[in-house]
């Protein structure tokens, strides 16, 4: 067994590859940005090397210099994780050459699964049953347009060396085939530095189901059940769960034996997950699924698969690396309960899942078990203080819950999705919770159509509780206030010796502003006034957390205030409050409103222009595409706000802009 492993990545992967092998007894040494170098995977590994500034062309995928560093601090192997280096061929070869061990599958078998035409001719020579389509060499856009008409529509576009939803797309219309394919090729490009693309018949309300494998140096090749990972939202995962709901035992037996049959084809060695892509129209059936790609690595949702087997996956590819035959055979595996992951992520769900970014003022999660085997896991690779940058992925942490049963399973993971407290940048949190209370979910009704078809459902915002504006109220004003000592005099906070203690505030909710008198009774309890309702609250500090009594009805709530804004979870949902500026409230009453309105284009995250589709004096129309910009290695398309001409444009292909930079401004068609 290896002394000393250097993780080639960085975040959670990097933390829950650390956690194993300081578990083993293996030191680890961490490689990091400049925008890492505070990072948590930094501080938990034993040491940890710089390797560049914080763009991943000049850090993380700077083989030379990871392979320098591993050489350097004396590691014996590298982990690549998973993204970046993690099914590079190239970088798996030059880490051998370098006399090092490669945690991961031989080169031949990254590199044979590495393009999936040349996979999928791979697989229906191994017998695997395969998606129709074109997956040919001709990459002539008329060629691949008569291609996908020959398919028939809708088709998917698909780049060749893709993975993660990057470089796919869908096309539902002859008419939009180009455009779509233009922008697959620029994904597909900016992430894998290869543009070419593949055509497949989309399968109608498909489901997503994977099959984990592990396969050692002597022979052995066994699965490890299957997840479903259908819940997608841009075909990025959100909810991944193990076994899938519905599976007949011969159906996961077949897809089992054909995901075996898939690694044995190529010499696997490792950690890998055969995806199949399965008809969800009906019951899973035999004939009904087939190989859409194999990932030649962990997954990030393998703490679903260690949750039903009771393994861990990492000293499994440790032990494997190491030359040790796996310690099971097919037959001794059993499924044990059911397990979901969630996928918290810093992005903006109400303007199409855009990242976001920000630093975390806030981060409390539910009470876990580490990187370890529990009823609940939480897989993080970032604390409270630390940023979201738009340098990567924009994952805060994986919620995995385990039960007896899928019910189970599902209550516990709404539990613990409503006892995160997250604040400082803008998270898919609550998104999240309405999946987890989504009735055809909760059936096992999923397919990767699920979130578009419902998502007004699943965004739809409750209403207010009538005790959050009063709490939000309360907090603006610093109330509960904090007292010491134990003069009695210190607990008077608000004693008059006549008449009653008030103060007043303002605040904006949702565009409506409430305006709020709170009076204070003494002990902790104040009366709320807004309009013609009125409140009696009773609340007291406990922890970090209230506890309240509003009219009666006892409940814990948690409230935040800071840049000019007042957070208040209450049952599950953290609703926010600003605090409007006085100046700026004087003037939009002066006036009459804010100046602008759908007149600019702004930059709704930062990013890199990566495609101008209109020019100065040009006439637009609402939606028309305008500017494509590029964050975090997906490209959102920016449309015209409303009808006009554009005024001036500001930006240029390959600019970098920052959140909120203007990039265009209109003027109406009549100037």
């Amino acid at each position: 067994m290896f002394s000393k492993i250097l993780i080639a990545n960085r975040g959670e992967i990097a933390a829950r590859v650390i956690a194993t092998a300081r578990r083993m007894g293996i030191r680890t040494v961490a490689v990091f940005s400049d925008a890492d170098a505070g990072a948590r995977h930094v501080a938990l590994a034993d040491e940890a090397v710089r390797i560049g500034p914080a763009p991943v062309a000049e850090s993380y995928l700077r083989g030379e210099a990871i392979i320098h560093a591993a050489r350097r601090t004396g590691a014996e192997a590298i982990h690549p994780g998973y993204g970046f280096l993690s099914e590079n061929a190239g970088f798996a070869e030059a880490v051998a050459a370098a006399g090092l061990v490669f945690i991961g599958p031989p080169a031949a078998a990254i590199r044979a699964m590495g393009l999936k035409d040349a996979a999928r001719a791979l697989m229906e020579q191994a017998g695997v049953p395969v998606v129709p389509g074109y997956h040919g060499a001709d990459q002539d856009p008329e060629h691949l347009a008569a291609a996908a008409q020959a398919i028939g529509w809708p088709v998917l576009i698909k780049a060749r060396a893709g993975g993660g939803g990057k470089g796919m797309r869908l096309v539902e219309r002859p008419e939009d085939f180009r455009a779509a394919l233009d922008s697959a090729r620029r994904e597909a490009e900016a992430a894998f530095g290869d543009p070419a693309c593949l055509i497949e018949r989309c399968i109608p309300r498909p489901r997503h189901i994977e099959i984990q494998i592990f396969a050692d140096s002597h022979g052995n090749v066994t699965h490890l059940f299957e997840r479903d990972c259908s819940l997608q939202r841009r075909h990025q995962k959100v909810i991944e769960e193990a076994p899938a709901p519905g599976m007949p035992e011969e159906i996961r037996a077949a897809m089992g034996r054909a995901a075996v049959g898939a690694a044995r084809a190529i010499g696997y060695r490792g950690a890998g997950t055969v995806e199949f892509i399965a008809d969800g129209s009906g019951p899973l059936r035999e004939d009904g699924f087939w190989f859409i790609e194999m990932n030649t690595r962990l997954q990030v949702e393998h703490p679903v698969s260690e949750a039903i087997t009771g393994l861990d996956f990492v000293e499994l590819q440790l032990r494997v690396a190491a030359g040790e035959p796996l310690p099971f055979r097919q037959e001794d595996l059993r499924m044990n309960g059911h397990a979901i992951e969630a996928r918290l992520c810093a992005e903006d769900v109400a303007r199409g899942f855009l990242p976001a970014t920000g630093t975390l003022r806030r981060l409390a999660l539910p009470g876990d078990t580490g990187f370890a085997r529990g009823a609940i896991r939480i897989d993080s690779g970032v604390r409270q203080g630390d940023a979201i940058t738009p340098w990567y992925d924009p994952m805060i942490a994986k919620i995995i819950v385990h039960g007896a049963s899928r019910a189970e399973a599902l209550n516990r993971l709404a539990a613990a999705l409503a006892d995160c407290r997250v604040a400082g940048v803008t998270t898919n949190l609550e998104f999240l919770s309405a999946l987890a209370r989504h009735p055809g979910f909760r059936a096992g009704e999923v397919d990767t159509g699920l979130i578009a078809r419902d998502l007004a459902l699943l965004t739809a915002r409750p209403a207010l509780p009538a005790p959050v504006p009063a709490l939000a109220a309360l907090a603006a004003l610093g109330l509960p206030r904090e007292t010491a000592g134990a003069d009695p005099w210190d607990r008077l906070t608000g004693w008059r010796a006549w008449g009653e203690a008030e103060e007043f505030v303002t605040l904006d909710n949702g565009g409506e502003r409430l305006s709020f008198r709170v009076v204070h009774l003494g002990g902790g309890s104040f009366r709320v006034e807004s309009g013609a309702d009125a409140c009696r609250l009773s609340v007291t500090r406990d922890g970090s957390g209230l506890r309240v009594t509003a009219d009666g009805l006892r409940f814990a709530a948690e409230t935040l205030v800071g840049s000019g804004r007042v957070l208040v979870w209450h049952d599950g949902f953290c609703h926010a409050f600003t605090l409007p500026d006085p100046l700026a409230m004087a003037e939009t009453d002066a006036v009459g409103g804010k100046m602008g309105g759908g007149d600019s284009l702004i930059a709704p995250m930062p990013g890199l222009v990566s495609a101008v589709r209109t020019a100065p004096g040009a006439a637009v129309r609402k939606g028309d595409p305008l500017l494509v910009l590029e964050a975090m290695k997906m490209e959102h398309i920016l449309t015209a706000p409303r009808d006009g001409i554009v005024a001036d444009l500001l930006v240029a292909e390959r600019d970098q802009v920052a959140d909120g930079t203007l990039l265009l401004r209109l003027e109406a068609e009549d100037g």
